[in-house]
């Protein structure tokens, strides 16, 4: 928005400034040069216009929940009387580092607000990727050739992973820009990752084979894991559902999970599934599968035993997320309706169950084989004699 709209910035003006389809700033009619931006996203920050040797720069000091109009004046006040000591300091300490800033306002603007299980994905994608990558830069010295190289770099082992952690980071420069601390996100425009179109399930035969190499998993170490495949593939359960299912969950033939995706839910339990959560030994651990090496701590999520699994089973392709679709899939085959299956997955809609319906293909070919020869029996049967009806 153009510097000719002004008004007088106080507290409860500025609260009234909505956000607009573009960024806009409103401009003080009291301290020539003082303003505040509003970006799309609903950020709000103080801005500033300083003599710079002949030209004129604009200057970011900070979101507006940072300071009161009359603290911002007087400031503005301040820099505008003496511009360079505030630039050589502003050079110095204004914009945080990464780690910092993650660490104190975007932890609690938005971290703090996560469920359990999203502050757990973020805080591995935090230690492991971002901070490593970011954390000692200033906020504004992040360029988006260093997002591009580390993007690359991670897509080639994790694709999908690079894709997580890349959501975000650009949530935290987000609201870095939203701050005031830089004035394009590094991030902006950084294309994901194109993920495969949908969805591989497991046959019967690939179930069958790969039921009979977890019956041989007869050792100690691997009943655990083998376990959690199996209930991963009777319930639809998402992998963090089973593995850090605590006994407190497990109530009355089902699992009323706490923390899933979509908030908490109920799963109905089968026959088979209720068999194997009641083998489980229940010692003083509050998880279904604790950790072999810390019963405190649920089992290692990582599975690693899976590929060793899948390659004996000559399934080499399926991740172990494709459990999840195997049960969805066969239960539409079944004839289980798509709300029934929606229910069971904890899908937030039916739509999102709907990539399952192709899979009826093959059962409708059948069924439509079964009516055509029926139909053909009702049409090569002989017709009432001549004159009889």
């Amino acid at each position: 928005m153009a510097a000719r709209e002004r008004i007088k910035l106080t507290d409860a003006a500025i609260a009234r400034l909505r956000p607009r389809k573009r960024e806009y700033t409103v401009w003080d009619s009291r301290v020539v040069g003082l303003g505040v931006r509003v970006r799309p996203t609903g950020g709000r920050s103080w801005v500033l216009l300083l003599d710079a040797g002949g030209r004129t720069e604009r200057v970011s000091f900070g979101p507006v929940s940072t300071k009161t109009a009359a603290e911002a004046r007087r400031e503005a006040l301040a820099r505008q009387a003496d511009p360079r000591p505030e630039k050589t300091a502003g050079k110095a300490g204004a914009v945080p580092l990464f780690r910092n800033f993650v660490a104190g306002p975007w932890k609690e603007a938005h971290f703090d607000g996560y469920k359990p299980s999203g502050q757990r994905t973020a805080s591995q994608y935090l230690t492991r990727q971002l901070l490593p990558a970011f954390g000692s830069k200033p906020l504004d010295r992040i360029a988006p050739v260093h997002v591009r190289q580390w993007f690359d770099r991670y897509s080639r082992a994790a694709p999908s992973g690079a894709n997580r952690a890349l959501s975000i980071l650009r949530q935290i420069m987000n609201f870095a820009t939203a701050c005031g601390h830089v004035e394009v996100n590094p991030a902006k425009g950084m294309r994901r990752n194109r993920r495969p179109a949908l969805t591989r399930f497991l046959s019967r035969d690939e179930v069958g084979r790969l039921h009979e190499v977890l019956d041989r998993q007869t050792r100690g170490r691997d009943k655990q894991p083998a376990d959690i495949v199996r209930l991963l593939l009777l319930t639809g359960c998402r992998r963090g559902e089973i593995v850090n299912l605590r006994w407190s969950e497990v109530r009355d033939g089902m699992l009323a999970l706490a923390d899933s995706k979509t908030g908490p839910r109920t799963v109905p339990l089968n026959t088979q599934a209720r068999a194997i959560l009641d083998r489980q030994p229940q010692g003083g651990s509050p998880f279904v599968f604790p950790s072999p090496l810390d019963p405190a701590r649920p089992h290692c999520p990582d599975l690693r035993f899976w590929y060793r699994i899948r390659r004996e089973a000559g399934i080499e392709d399926v991740r172990l997320h494709d459990l999840r679709h195997t049960m969805a899939s066969h239960a539409v085959m079944n004839g289980v309706p798509l709300p029934v299956v929606s229910r069971l997955l904890g899908h937030s809609s039916v739509s999102m169950t709907m990539r399952y319906a192709h899979l009826t293909d093959r059962e409708t070919e059948a069924a439509a084989e079964r009516v055509g020869q029926a139909m053909a029996q009702v049409m090569m049967s002989p017709g009432p004699e001549p004159g009889r009806q």
